[in-house]
């Protein structure tokens, strides 16, 4: 939220109280508190009328510290707690006539008394402070109180906001804030944590995450579920400032300076992902929007499918699971699907998942919606007048409210009743839609509330799939999220249009994500609005079968490939086998997203935190640390790809390339930019026809381009979500030599040097 005008000036609603001096620095528990007045004390006397802003800082490990500041401590604003996973240790604290140290071990914060300011340094640099101005309290739109009569003295009359502002050194780019779609550095932008349901080709976005971490080695996590609102070098080009409705403010510093080490940290405080079952990473395919369909066409789709040879994981049925004017009461259409349970149990002998639309959007005029409202389990309006309704998307609609336990209770038991029928996982569709009009079960704020109900209805959900499914087959497809959200996985990108723009707009949504704490990503191949070309369709194909999850979905239109043309057929089947072959590699980077936070999908600058080429790059990514990807974002079927320093090899192909250089080439339609990095061993499978298989039985190894000295190690997972084998590759004195915990069952091991394959033996082990 912008409060100056200019540098200078003030904007004449702002009435702002700055901390300026470091008065009272104590030694507590787990860190310090300092107590700093708006103005410099000379005297005793000048304490008197005197506001003073308070902080504390507390030590969680080495490399994390709690920041906490406020102006009233006793001002309630109802906002629901984020939950997080917090402990806190003892840093070493020093205290002397010019401030304070407070000493983590790896993270140092330094308070200096007058004037106030405050820097967090780590390897004898400092990272990012807080400098003149930079902490206070905004009085927006106060209005004097008298002090005249005892009558007057009355609350000061104002809208609170506390306010900090961080510095940004030369060079130094912002990244993260949830999947947003706007340019994926965020220097020059007003950022507003505000869930809407914008599409891809706005700045609001589905999944507003308060969370941002810098080049320079650091992240920042606001710890509001209320709207945060940030002026990403845009109102002062050398900060980042974030402010919060209220009179407290309290964040997490995480120095890393790996992005990969900031990760570990926010998601070991917010939560770490769920590890999504093996076949979930397969190709989905949906019935599409508004589509007309019934058991017949749904039928010729995955009999077609088959018919082409394109492996299919899981089906998903769109809204129309349910009868119009009907969501959601999840009531299946009888005159659709007559025997629902029979057609589910001849799609899962096809070896088919099956998913269901839903949202938490309940119309009236159903049966459904008269329980909500008699148990009293949907938002309530403010008013005090009954059921909080609209007529934006269902008639007369209702929200479930997810504070009443009992209403969670009512609402996943009818959830269960198409589990029941055989359904294996839930596309959990919006979620930010939430009007602030309303009253909640438990009192929460309803303004905090707005981001933080897609967290509880999400939440919900995948635990009824944990209780019902086990514990490793639970899965959503998810459109919104906040901040730990990440623990319900996957989630998707959203209405995106069929167009070459828009597929290079929804991949920066995914890159911003994934420096979010998010690890598993999906978008509509082909754009959800309107209807793509054939040669976008299969550009679009290749590039979201080499996302974590992959799904063909869209609007008004199918979305099987044939319906585009013949080739579509090929490239479907191709990218698709070549995904489930790179399942070894796929799941084992899920694994270590589950157990460390690390997203698969990486930006170029996430691996590459070094190379000034890799700063600004949004058209190209890393699957994992070793494979590079570039889509091909144009009709003319030119890709302009940059590859950092090394050597590179094309996985389709074997082209050998050299790193440190910009490419510019065409492509067909069953190849792009897939390029491996050096010193990398892959292991490759030997299905192609689904993603959930046994990964160490007949294993293909390749050793890409070992340096001497180097080392590889390639971890082999089982598709229940265990490193079951541990495969070590090493160049000494210019041989190969390679290790294994178990024995390996490899069809091929395979060295690429210089551009050349040559075989190796591996032996018994």
């Amino acid at each position: 939220m912008k409060f100056t005008e200019g540098y200078w000036l003030r904007n004449e609603r702002t009435n702002g109280l700055f901390a300026m001096e470091a008065y009272y620095i104590t030694h507590i528990p787990g860190g310090m508190r300092i107590v700093a007045p708006c103005a410099h004390i000379p005297h005793r006397g000048a304490t008197l009328n005197m506001p003073a802003i308070t902080m504390e800082f507390h030590a969680l490990g080495d490399r994390t510290v709690h920041v906490t500041a406020w102006h009233y401590e006793g001002y309630e604003n109802g906002a629901p707690e984020f939950e997080k996973n917090e402990t806190i240790t003892e840093p070493e604290v020093i205290i002397d006539e010019t401030g304070a140290v407070m000493n983590t071990g790896l993270l140092t914060v330094r308070v200096n008394k007058y004037p106030f300011s405050y820097q967090f340094e780590a390897d004898g640099k400092v990272l990012t402070s807080c400098d003149f101005r930079g902490l206070g309290l905004m009085r927006w739109d106060r209005k004097p109180v008298p002090m005249s009569a005892v009558k007057d003295y009355l609350c000061e009359d104002y809208q609170p906001y506390m306010l900090n502002e961080l510095s940004l050194s030369v060079g130094e780019c912002v990244y993260g804030f949830g999947e947003r779609f706007s340019a994926f550095v965020k220097n020059g932008q007003s950022i507003e944590t505000w869930n809407e349901d914008g599409g891809t080709a706005s700045q609001i976005a589905y999944k507003s995450i308060p969370f941002y971490m810098t080049n320079r080695g650091y992240g920042v996590f606001v710890d509001s579920s209320d709207n945060v609102s940030y002026e990403v070098a845009s109102e002062k080009v050398e900060r980042v400032g974030f402010s919060v409705p209220g009179e407290k403010l309290s964040y997490y510093f995480f120095y890393g300076p790996s992005h990969k080490e900031i990760l570990k940290e926010y998601t070991s405080l917010t939560g770490r992902p769920a590890l999504p079952p093996a076949w979930s990473f397969g190709l989905w395919l949906s019935t599409s929007f508004t589509t007309d369909y019934d058991e017949k066409t749904t039928s010729s789709f995955i009999d077609g499918m088959l018919e082409r040879d394109i492996p299919l994981s899981v089906f998903h049925f769109d809204c129309f699971w349910m009868k119009a004017f009907h969501w959601c009461d999840f009531e299946w259409d009888s005159d659709c699907f007559p025997d629902i349970r029979s057609t589910i149990k001849k799609y899962h002998e096809k070896g088919l998942k099956i998913c269901c639309w839903i949202n938490p959007y309940i119309a009236q005029g159903t049966e459904f919606f008269r329980e909500g409202m008699k148990g009293g389990y949907l938002l309530q309006r403010s008013d005090g007048r009954g059921v909080w309704q609209t007529d934006n998307w269902q008639n007369g609609m209702g929200i479930v409210d997810f504070t009443n336990p009992d209403a969670v209770k009512w609402y996943l038991d009818k959830l269960r009743t198409v589990l029941d029928a055989g359904v294996d996982c839930f596309k959990t569709d919006f979620g930010e839609r939430i009007p602030v009009d309303v009253q909640y079960f438990d009192g929460s704020d309803p303004y905090a509330m707005h981001n933080y109900y897609t967290f509880l209805y999400n939440k919900a959900v995948f635990g009824l799939l944990k209780e019902v499914k086990g514990e490793n087959e639970a899965v959503l497809f998810a459109r919104s999220a906040t901040a730990g959200g990440q623990q319900f996985p996957v989630h998707w990108g959203g209405d995106c249009f069929a167009s070459y723009p828009s597929m290079a707009e929804t991949l920066r949504g995914g890159l911003s994500f994934a420096m979010s704490g998010f690890s598993f990503w999906s978008h509509d191949i082909s754009g959800f609005e309107s209807t793509a070309t054939p040669d976008l369709y299969k550009r679009w194909a290749a590039f979201g079968l080499l996302s974590t999850h992959s799904r063909l979905h869209g609007s008004g239109s199918y979305r099987v490939p044939w319906l585009f043309d013949e080739e579509a057929n090929g490239v479907v089947s191709f990218f698709t086998k070549l995904k489930c072959r790179l399942m070894p590699y796929i799941y084992a980077k899920a694994i270590e997203a589950h157990e460390e936070g690390t997203p698969v999908m990486r930006p170029m600058v996430f691996e590459y935190q070094d190379d000034p080429a890799c700063t600004y790059l949004d058209r190209q990514y890393m699957l994992g640390e070793s494979l590079l990807i570039a889509p091909v974002l144009s009709e003319d079927g030119i890709a302009e790809y940059y590859l950092p320093d090394g050597r590179w090899t094309h996985l389709l192909s074997g082209e050998s390339k050299k790193g440190g250089s910009w490419y510019r080439e065409k492509y067909d339609y069953y190849s792009f930019p897939l390029f491996v990095r050096e010193n990398s061993l892959i292991a490759m499978g030997s299905v192609d026809t689904r993603p959930d298989y046994d990964y160490s039985k007949d294993i293909n190894l390749t050793f890409y381009e070992p340096e001497e000295g180097s080392k590889a190690v390639c971890l082999i997972p089982s598709a229940d979500g265990r490193i079951v084998n541990r495969i070590t590759a090493e160049k000494t004195g210019g041989r190969v030599i390679m290790s294994s915990e178990e024995t390996v069952s490899a069809a091929s091991i395979t060295i690429i040097e210089n551009g050349k394959k040559r075989k190796h033996d591996f032996g018994d082990k």
